[in-house]
């Protein structure tokens, strides 16, 4: 439903759609902005439940996943949306291709599915995944889904948190310390060696490096496609929830202390930008020489 107040409610992630601004959050709100972050206005979404993530592949093209296996697209830069998976079509698809592995989706009668990241390379190939192991890939943008939890070296059914690339190669994180990469020749996402134990919450790529963070301040950066990794000092014991490039190449990061951090040197190091207001940050994206767009548990912000 539409209220005056969702520029208000707590929002879960950001993203850039061309020139706009579009973010999702609890209840099912979508938001979007045109004047980069001054105003908002409030899309018509096609359900209430809480949304989690949101990714375009261009100015048009984008996707936002959340709970009770929720995928919806949008084709008009995110002011209106239609679904395109669900809870219901979730179960059936598991049952059809008997992918309910041990340990690797929900329980037999679960009806939450929760998808916690999407990431699509074109406006017809991408990834959905969540809690669980839960993964469906989709070749023709959506219309159909195939279960990938077979795909992935996760045999716990680890949750799994993001999935970006870094250059050609595609990396997906979760918890307790898992980092997968995607060997498109085997189809499969294989297991790489970590240096941490604690759970990443998010990844941020660039055509040199991988950049995963998480709890506690965490943040590891790879070079070698995810062979080796060094950690960086980020000076934060609060959780690193997101991040993103910038279209100068520094990047952004975003805690749930609401810390902002900034890299101008590959993400080497980091220094703590001032901001007013904060709040616990979920999510973050760039607005160019308009500063940060940030969203968290009071809404949005700017940070310039």
């Amino acid at each position: 439903m539409h209220s005056v107040l969702a520029t208000s409610a707590p929002l879960n992630a950001v993203a850039r759609a061309g020139d706009r601004l579009v973010a999702v959050g609890l209840r099912g709100v979508i938001l979007y902005s045109d004047d980069q972050g001054t105003s908002w206005a409030q899309a018509e979404s096609p359900s209430s439940v809480d949304l989690t993530s949101v990714y375009f592949v261009n100015a048009l093209q984008g996707w936002a996943v959340g709970h009770q296996g929720l995928v919806l697209h949008s084709t008009d830069g995110g002011r209106t949306w239609l679904r395109q998976l669900d809870s219901l079509r979730i179960g059936a698809l598991l049952n059809q291709h008997s992918n309910r592995e041990a340990g690797q989706v929900p329980a037999e009668g679960s009806t939450d599915f929760p998808l916690l990241d999407v990431w699509f390379e074109d406006a017809l190939h991408g990834f959905v995944i969540g809690a669980f192991n839960l993964v469906f890939y989709t070749e023709d943008g959506g219309q159909n889904w195939s279960p990938w939890s077979a795909h992935m070296d996760n045999p716990q059914g680890l949750h799994l948190y993001a999935i970006r690339p870094a250059g050609d190669t595609l990396f997906v994180a979760g918890e307790q310390g898992l980092l997968l990469r995607l060997n498109r020749k085997k189809q499969r996402f294989e297991v790489l060696p970590t240096p941490y134990n604690g759970s990443y919450f998010n990844l941020i790529g660039t055509p040199q490096l991988i950049l995963a963070i998480g709890l506690r301040g965490n943040a590891y950066r790879s070079t070698d496609k995810g062979q080796t990794w060094q950690k960086i000092n980020t000076g934060l014991a609060a959780s690193l929830a997101s991040g993103t490039v910038r279209a100068d190449g520094s990047i952004a990061l975003v805690s749930l202390a609401g810390d902002v951090l900034v890299s101008d040197d590959q993400a080497q190091s980091f220094k703590r930008l001032k901001v007013e207001r904060s709040a616990p940050f979920f999510g973050v994206a760039d607005m160019g020489s308009a500063g940060l767009s940030l969203v968290g548990m009071r809404g949005v912000r700017v940070a310039r």
